[in-house]
């Protein structure tokens, strides 16, 4: 009784000195000057609210007092729609270095693949104009729009690695087949062209290099697009914590913790350490909530940020896509009389220029473009991804710890032998301080929390779910690619090169735009009975010299007049094309 009593003397002291003492010594009457100062200050509202002398205001909501006040209940009104102000613009300066991170290394990443990919278009572009002049001014196109989808890719759009190189070969093949192989074809009708694209599915012109390009595009682009997805995510958590709208109960805790020591005149007193983190964790146990899937977000981005940094493989892969497709190109031109021959089975024989036209000859090709560019730009990228991270991972508890962080600095007395409590001047708060989070201020005295604000739930189910999706993705890559070895690239089987022998119940490809897990298991069994047999000969391209042999894959040698086991497809399937194709609607 005796310390509740010293503090009521000590109000009551602190009151008479801030509306009495000026009056006295003046010899002028109580003035509310200080307050309409501060309210004018803080742009709070029209001074013409402000009383000019203390009132006996009885329809006060928040700011009860029994004493003669400075506010009125307009001013109330315009003291809620400022905290909330307030409230957003410290929360916004709590997020501005945060979101400027993220956003730079939004846009550092974005100007750094982009460049990549212009530089790997450019040259396979070059590729056409040099080896393959007759088919360059088409194929510019399909070129084109492959890597538009690849970016895509990476911006997330809802597309595949797999679909884009497939649908680019697709379209590919139609200029092989009629400007290199068959150069004498005059008839290039739509329906024509059609055909060929629908047979390409069928009797693998392209030979394993086409899957090779998913595979090794697939892995690369993984983390990047995962990486972008998770940048977006992050700008989206923080914008919408900053305009996270406040409760009811909330504004009026923030205004009598702020605003009601206005009332009596106290403009200068701040808010108890402890009173202050009541309220703010009260007001902020939602966003809070935000915290352990936070935790789980940094740690994804450092894993994305170190599959991307660990090795050069992006850029590998995207300074690999020209030379990819010259394989392919070069493994169709080889194979030209056998594809002709189940072409014309299938699709019929297109009229041709009259004379002894033979098939456009293969040129050597030299890669005389350097790497630097890619090189530059995996270090810029590199030096960006450190500091990124870095600064993220000091950002782990950032929403766990978001109250004390208000509280800091100016809003509170901290030195000060006095400070405000809700209801008036004391010498320290001696109510219980609740910790973080929603579980906890069931036992918070200065607000009541009634549940989870829908727009952070919908945050959180976010964060769960990309967090989950990146561990499933991690996983699922894991054992689709499984670990590198020095056979990976020509030794995929060739029930995965062709669809000839299954249909979609099977779990084969079909039209290539997925791959069944019962094919990767099939196609690691395939791996693990071929290991021990020895490797054929393997002839390859000397892109120095004119020398004109391809790659084989590891079950045969091709060459320009021997058999392509891609073309031993089932004879039924492609009589059952012919008939279809041929057969009158």
């Amino acid at each position: 009784m005796a310390a509740g009593g010293s503090r009521a003397v000590l109000g009551l002291w602190l009151l008479a000195a801030g509306l009495c003492g000026a009056a006295v010594a003046a010899g002028r009457s109580p003035s509310c000057h200080e307050v309409r100062t501060a309210f004018q200050l803080r742009q709070i509202g029209p001074l013409k609210l402000v009383p000019d002398v203390p009132t006996a205001e009885s329809d006060l909501q928040i700011c009860q007092h029994r004493a003669p006040t400075c506010c009125t209940k307009k001013m109330e009104e315009s003291y809620q729609a400022a905290v909330r102000r307030e409230r957003a613009q410290s929360i916004q300066a709590l997020n501005f270095e945060l979101k400027y991170m993220i956003v730079g290394h939004i846009t550092a990443f974005q100007e750094a693949f982009e460049s990549l990919l212009r530089f790997a278009e450019n040259r396979t572009s070059s590729l056409f104009e040099t080896a393959y002049r007759p088919m360059a001014k088409e194929a510019a196109e399909p070129v084109k729009e492959l890597f538009t989808d690849i970016s895509l890719y990476i911006l997330g759009a809802e597309t595949t690695v797999e679909s884009a190189v497939l649908r680019f070969f697709d379209s590919l093949f139609p200029l092989v087949y009629s400007r290199l192989i068959n150069p004498g074809i005059t008839d290039l009708s739509e329906d024509y062209t059609e055909c060929l694209r629908l047979t390409r599915q069928d009797i693998n012109p392209f030979g394993h290099y086409s899957k090779n390009m998913v595979t090794e595009l697939s892995r690369s682009l993984w983390a990047s697009r995962m990486l972008s997805q998770a940048l977006s995510l992050g700008i989206e958590v923080i914008n919408s914590t900053e305009h996270a709208a406040l409760s009811k109960e909330c504004s009026r805790a923030l205004v009598r913790m702020q605003y009601c020591p206005h009332c009596q005149g106290l403009t200068l007193i701040r808010p108890c350490v402890g009173y202050c983190l009541n309220v703010m964790r009260g007001c902020l146990a939602s966003v809070a909530e935000l915290d352990a899937q936070w935790r789980e977000f940094i740690s994804t981005l450092e894993y994305l940020t170190s599959e991307m940094a660990a090795s050069h493989e992006l850029e590998t892969a995207l300074a690999g896509i020209w030379s990819s497709i010259n394989e392919a190109v070069l493994h169709a031109q080889l194979n030209g009389p056998q594809l002709s021959a189940t072409v014309d089975k299938v699709c019929g024989q297109p009229k041709q220029q009259e004379g002894n036209l033979s098939s456009a000859s293969i040129v050597p090709v030299k890669d005389v473009t350097g790497t630097q560019t890619f090189v530059m730009a995996h270090t810029s990228l590199n030096n960006r991804r450190r500091e990124f991270i870095s600064y993220m991972k000091r950002s782990r508890t950032f929403y766990a710890s978001i109250a004390e962080r208000l509280c800091d600095g100016d809003l509170v007395m901290r030195d000060s032998s006095t400070c405000w409590n809700g209801e008036d001047v004391v010498e320290s708060y001696t109510s219980r301080v609740v910790s973080n989070g929603l579980k906890a201020q069931i036992n918070n005295p200065e607000l009541k929390v009634r549940g989870l604000d829908p727009l952070i739930k919908n945050l959180i189910d976010k964060l769960q779910h990309f967090n989950q999706l990146d561990a499933e993705k991690a996983k699922l890559k894991l054992e689709r690619w499984g670990p590198r070895d020095a056979g990976s690239g020509a030794g995929r089987s060739e029930e995965m090169e062709s669809s000839g022998d299954c249909d979609d119940e099977d779990g084969c490809q079909g039209s290539g735009d997925r791959m069944h897990t019962a094919d990767v298991l099939k196609d690691k069994k395939t791996h693990a009975e071929n290991r021990n047999e020895p490797k054929p000969t393997v002839k390859k391209i000397d892109t120095t010299t004119s020398t004109s042999t391809v790659n084989s894959s590891s079950k045969h040698s091709v060459t320009g007049t021997g058999s392509s086991p891609a073309l031993s497809a089932p004879l039924a399937v492609l009589a059952a094309l012919a008939a279809l194709w041929h057969c009158p609607l």
